[in-house]
């Protein structure tokens, strides 16, 4: 009897492969196809549902689809102890179809529908182990991307002023309208929240509370890609001043996680945080303006980010869920082709030739390389690409060489069972798909010109990063910043610039503080005094000699009557 995982395997299996071989045919012919779907038609309204097919809406569908039929193949036997696997499973296939209604949408309400689907989808499977710590990590993914949700909503409704909510067939005409570039931002705003720009960073590490095959999905072709993909379909409608405030803030971010993974030592956090430098590297090429370049590194990276989480979803397995990467060392020996499949996307990340990360990383930097900018994007951008080597290199010195650090009494052994086989469906395209990416989508390679100096600038840099990752990890020196002087600094750094406190504590300590304050001073304080008590105090008393009165109106009376004839009396005198 067939499970469901191989079920869904199959299926997304000969989707991916139709959808990518569609996607080559409309790349040959240069051919776009849009359908329309009237969903109600009432007097002069209508509702009309638009899919938009062409090469680059059916390559990343069919990317999507390859990466989720293999994380599929592969929760088979890592989910496989778990009881509510079935549950799990359904989970995914509705994350995916969510993805994939948010692709092929060129209309701003079938892209919340995806959106929005992607949000809840991801707060089901962060707390799928349903305990504190995953209730607090789905807490913070939601809220965080409902922030995107608000703003994609509010340019849904903007985009009412233009009759139509199919964005495609408006982004050239209005380009200086200023509605236009409203809804920009607010398009920019959402795509920030959702691939985890600063200052909305925190959630991304703090996601990987989920089952490591939704990490491998959700942080490689899905969720975190979502924004990225929404910019890209919106790339001829934005200014110049939005483009420069986007590149400076995701070369903040690439910086910032590429020096939190420095001092990080949760495996699955290293590889989110390398997730996020590479989230932001795309964003930096993208407000430069290239695309297609950043569409490029996107599915790249896509194919070796996700073996890399089913690698380290593997070592975790074998380890029996310890993630801390000071505990493990010499695991090549016991677990020689997980570890050649680690080291592969390792390198691949790294950018080393020629792996499918080099054609598409080598060449965003020599475009960036290219262009006239400030003195402090050149550094950051090459310090954060130093920064992602050194991690790379630290982590597999920890995690591969040396003596094993975990217990002498250990199983560890290679499974020649369904997770291996996964991690073996991905490989081939982790070492090809570069260039085959390249060959398809740049018929017409760039024209590099560059000085050699500045081309040998990209080399230089990724030996420093070997070194100083060696460094690193052999001389412990990230435990000597953790003396009494550098304690403050090197906390700083390896929380990501205090980004997860800023986003919980700092969002809600100071006014729940301050509501207090406020409280006990002017609800409980003033104007308890003279509003609340003071009023019923006078109103005790007022009532209080009304009963007086009522009580003793003769007496009352008769004493009124005496004084006022003594007082006539006194005047008739």
């Amino acid at each position: 009897m067939l499970s469901i995982c191989k079920i869904y395997f199959g299926l997304f299996l000969g989707l991916s492969i139709l959808s990518f071989s569609s996607s080559v045919y409309f790349m040959v012919l240069d051919y776009v196809m849009i359908i329309e779907y009237t969903l109600i038609d009432l007097n002069s309204s209508s509702i009309i549902m638009t899919v938009l097919l062409d090469w680059m809406s059916l390559v990343f569908m069919s990317f999507v689809l390859f990466i989720s039929s293999m994380v599929i193949y592969y929760s088979e036997e890592y989910m496989s102890g778990d009881f509510y696997l079935n549950r799990f499973i359904l989970l995914v296939v509705m994350f995916v179809f969510s993805m994939i209604l948010l692709i092929i949408s060129p209309n701003l309400i079938s892209i919340l529908l995806g959106w929005d689907g992607l949000g809840l989808v991801s707060y089901c499977l962060v707390i799928y182990y349903q305990n504190i710590k995953s209730y607090n990590a789905g807490m913070l993914t939601a809220l965080s991307n409902r922030v995107g949700d608000v703003a994609l909503l509010m340019s849904i409704a903007w985009m009412v002023n233009y009759g139509s909510w199919s964005y495609i067939y408006y982004l050239d005409y209005m380009k200086d309208d200023w509605v236009m570039l409203f809804i920009c931002f607010l398009v920019i705003l959402a795509a920030m929240t959702k691939s985890a720009q600063i200052p909305f960073s925190s959630w991304l590490p703090a996601a990987m509370a989920a089952p490591t095959p939704v990490s491998s999905l959700v942080h490689s072709s899905t969720l975190v890609t979502a924004g990225v993909y929404l910019l890209i379909r919106f790339n001829f409608a934005f200014s110049k001043d939005l483009m420069f405030v986007l590149l400076f803030i995701s070369s903040m971010t690439m910086f910032m996680s590429g020096l939190g993974a420095n001092f990080e030592y949760d495996l699955k956090k290293i590889i989110a945080l390398s997730t996020l430098s590479q989230l932001g590297l795309m964003m930096s090429i993208l407000a430069l303006g290239d695309f297609y370049l950043a569409f490029f590194h996107l599915l790249t990276h896509a194919l070796f980010k996700a073996l890399l989480f089913m690698c380290a979803g593997n070592l975790i397995h074998n380890l029996g869920n310890c993630q801390d990467i000071r505990y493990m060392g010499g695991l090549i020996k016991h677990l020689p082709m997980t570890c050649c499949f680690f080291n592969i996307c390792n390198f691949s990340l790294c950018g080393l030739p020629f792996l499918s990360g080099f054609y598409s990383k080598d060449l965003v930097v020599e475009v960036m390389s290219m262009q006239f900018l400030s003195i402090y994007i050149y550094l950051v951008f090459y310090i954060s690409i130093g920064l992602t080597v050194m991690y790379s290199f630290r982590l597999t010195y920890y995690t591969l060489t040396g003596d094993f650090n975990y217990s002498s009494l250990s199983g560890l052994g290679e499974s020649g069972g369904l997770m291996l086989k996964g991690m073996g469906g991905l490989i081939l395209f982790v070492v090809f798909s570069g260039s085959m990416l390249q060959w398809l989508m740049f018929s017409t390679p760039y024209f590099i010109c560059l000085p050699l100096l500045l081309k040998l600038m990209t080399l230089l840099v990724v030996i420093s990063g070997m070194w100083l990752g060696y460094e690193v990890a052999k001389f412990k020196l990230n435990y000597t910043c953790k003396s009494k002087n550098l304690l403050t600094l090197s906390t700083f750094l390896g929380t990501m610039w205090n980004m997860p406190f800023i986003s919980t504590l700092g969002i809600n300590y100071y006014p729940i503080f301050s509501g207090e304050a406020y409280g006990k001073i002017f609800d409980q304080g003033w104007m308890e005094y003279y509003g609340g008590q003071n009023l019923g105090r006078n109103l005790k008393l007022g009532s209080g000699l009304f009963q007086l009165f009522s009580n003793n109106h003769l007496k009352i009376y008769f004493m009124m009557t005496i004084i006022w004839v003594s007082l006539l009396a006194y005047m008739s005198l």
